[in-house]
């Protein structure tokens, strides 16, 4: 499960690399037009997302959590193993699929000590996702999958990463994207705050 994750100011330097570099064989232009603040992305805040748009793939600013079915429930996950069958996220998943960058994300262990995942020797970490059309704006979900090796000892649960040459695939190519859906991610660091604290 993802419930906080971390960007900064090289964030857009990096996506608009590594799409070019994804980009061989489509010729999709990437808008990038924001500074993005350093800080730590909560849900139901706006954070910037990787989006199809008529000239290609833009970066744009989203709320993060669908709104819940009772009063202040803000659904900020959704499971791989059953996006295609929930109505909340069916939609999404069919027509509206996203990329979320990030630097790293955060996850709590049972002892509630906070751990950083992150990719060694990568500034940024594509996590997919969805979003919807709402009253107040649109707003994303982020896609989790059951923990491969580097998580499982924290968490059952972790976001569904992407590739750098999975990005384009992702958000233009249903089938690819429904294929997807089963992967495995990639292994991540780790670094906790409290091994951190103890060598200090």
């Amino acid at each position: 499960m993802c419930s906080r994750y971390y960007i900064d100011g090289e964030i857009v330097r990096e996506i608009e690399k590594s799409i070019q570099l994804t980009d061989e064989n489509i010729r999709k232009r990437i808008s990038v037009n924001f500074n993005v603040q350093t800080k730590d992305i909560h849900p139901t805040e706006i954070a910037p997302v990787l989006t199809a748009s008529d000239s290609g793939i833009e970066c744009s600013m989203k709320r993060w959590g669908f709104p819940g079915f009772q009063e202040k429930q803000v659904i900020f996950n959704a499971r791989c193993e059953s996006v295609l069958e929930k109505r909340t996220f069916k939609e999404g998943i069919e027509y509206r699929r996203i990329v979320i960058p990030a630097a790293w994300f955060y996850e709590w262990n049972r002892s509630k000590e906070k751990n950083i995942f992150y990719r060694k020797g990568k500034s940024v970490l594509f996590m997919a996702g969805i979003y919807n059309f709402y009253e107040d704006g649109d707003c994303f979900t982020i896609l989790t999958t059951q923990a491969n090796a580097s998580m499982k000892p924290i968490h059952d649960r972790m976001p569904l990463t992407l590739e750098e040459n999975e990005i384009i695939p992702w958000i233009f190519d249903r089938q690819k994207a429904i294929e997807f859906l089963q992967k495995v991610p990639c292994l991540l660091d780790r670094k906790a705050e409290y091994e951190q604290m103890s060598l200090l």
